[in-house]
């Protein structure tokens, strides 16, 4: 359990390879990079795919991190405990905190997807191990969710139990905008997916947080 928080208290960047965004393939050669890189925590989000695909691709990732850093599958608290992940991301609409841990065990990185203040107080008191807090501003992931009202960034980082990684919509011209109301961890899609050199923007990502 020490560990864990140890580990969780030291990722700054957090990278989602979303198979919306990108291929298998592609996922898998960008996570290779923002590896070397230092990212500091990687997630696997593939909302249509098939568990044969999830489990391939986990097992591909996994013998890149070699336990460096951990690996986060979304949603699919099965294929985590198969796969061997480090933990799983649910949301809101997923199987409860409580029951995912009784699933993984004490040891797993259980984290949970918050929009409201609301969310965040009760993901705190199930246990969660960390919360990704957003959407922050528009972003093409959830396109019918409007922008975060970032005053209540403010209020998060002050209530906080747990480390807090904004999402949504960050990139490199907006990140100050996070910075300036207290919030120190990141997690970033298109904007490390779609760039043309993975390695140089995780690092500019690093040096602006």
């Amino acid at each position: 359990m020490l560990l864990k928080r140890k580990l969780l208290s030291s990722c700054k960047l957090y990278l989602i390879l979303d198979t919306e965004v990108k291929s298998y393939d592609e996922l898998f050669d960008i996570a290779g990079k923002a590896i070397a890189a230092g990212v500091d925590i990687i997630q696997l989000r593939d909302k249509g795919g098939n568990a044969a695909d999830i489990l391939k691709f986990s097992k591909e990732v996994l013998r890149v991190t070699k336990g460096r850093i951990p690996y986060i599958i979304n949603d699919r608290v099965d294929l985590a405990i198969i796969a061997k992940a480090s933990g799983v991301h649910l949301g809101q609409e997923d199987i409860p905190i409580k029951i995912a841990r009784k699933m993984l065990g004490p040891k797993a990185i259980i984290g949970t997807s918050c929009q409201t203040f609301a969310h965040l107080a009760a993901a705190q008191k199930a246990g969660v191990d960390y919360i990704g807090f957003g959407s922050i501003f528009k972003t093409l992931t959830k396109p019918n969710r409007s922008p975060m009202d970032l005053n209540l960034l403010k209020k998060v980082v002050q209530y906080n139990q747990v480390p807090i990684f904004a999402i949504g919509g960050i990139d490199l011209n907006n990140v100050d905008q996070i910075k300036m109301r207290g919030i120190k961890r990141i997690a970033v899609c298109r904007a490390i997916l779609e760039a043309q050199n993975v390695q140089d923007q995780v690092r500019k990502f690093k040096d602006r947080i």
